[in-house]
């Protein structure tokens, strides 16, 4: 007799999922999922690997300059390595901030998920950007 009522409440779930308004859509989580902004706040992670930085070039030579001095590799758990020592970094919304190490108080912007573009102390953008170029391996 149990078996039975249990079999009828899960038709009724069943037949009311099929037949209410957007009852039978899955589930999108990507769309749940807030969407980091500069002003947001939301904490994130930068992709792992090496980072290349460079300037831009001119018409008449090079089309960027690369600059050794800023390169750095992203490791685990928001840390980062280079030619100086290492260190962390913060990732708030679309603004990079290195806390500890060589690179202390440096900032950049968040252009996409392998691009960086240096702040200056002002909060313009500098000229400098970095990409990332490998996965580390």
């Amino acid at each position: 007799m149990k078996t039975r009522y249990i079999f009828l409440l899960i038709l009724s779930a069943a037949a009311a999922a099929a037949f209410l308004p957007g009852g039978a859509q899955a589930q999108d989580r990507r769309e749940s999922r807030p969407q980091a902004s500069a002003t947001s706040g939301l904490l994130g992670i930068l992709r792992h690997g090496d980072w290349q930085c460079a300037l831009p070039g001119d018409a008449g030579g090079a089309a960027y300059v690369d600059i050794p001095a800023e390169a750095f590799r992203i490791g685990t758990a928001s840390s980062y390595i280079n030619a100086a020592g290492s260190g962390i970094y913060l990732l708030r919304g679309t603004e990079v901030v290195f806390t500890r190490g060589p690179k202390k108080d440096q900032r950049f912007r968040l252009l996409g998920e392998n691009t960086l573009q240096k702040l200056n102390a002002n909060g313009s953008l500098s000229k400098l950007i970095c990409t990332r170029i490998g996965n580390g391996n």
